[in-house]
């Protein structure tokens, strides 16, 4: 199975505080927030405009 258990979540962290540093994560964190908002947010509304266009029909 490819689960990722606590070992390798821990080298990951290593990996991306060694990257960006300790003082970029919030921005880095935040900006991933944002993204997947804004995505959420996009699907919503297309599926709305999908169901009006299927009433209009």
């Amino acid at each position: 199975m490819m689960g990722l258990g606590v070992t390798e979540l821990v080298v990951i962290l290593v990996i991306v505080i060694v990257l960006f540093g300790a003082s970029r994560l919030p921005q880095i964190g935040r900006g991933l927030g944002e993204g997947i908002s804004n995505f959420k947010r996009s699907l919503k509304s297309g599926k709305e405009e999908s169901e009006e266009s299927e009433n209009e029909s």
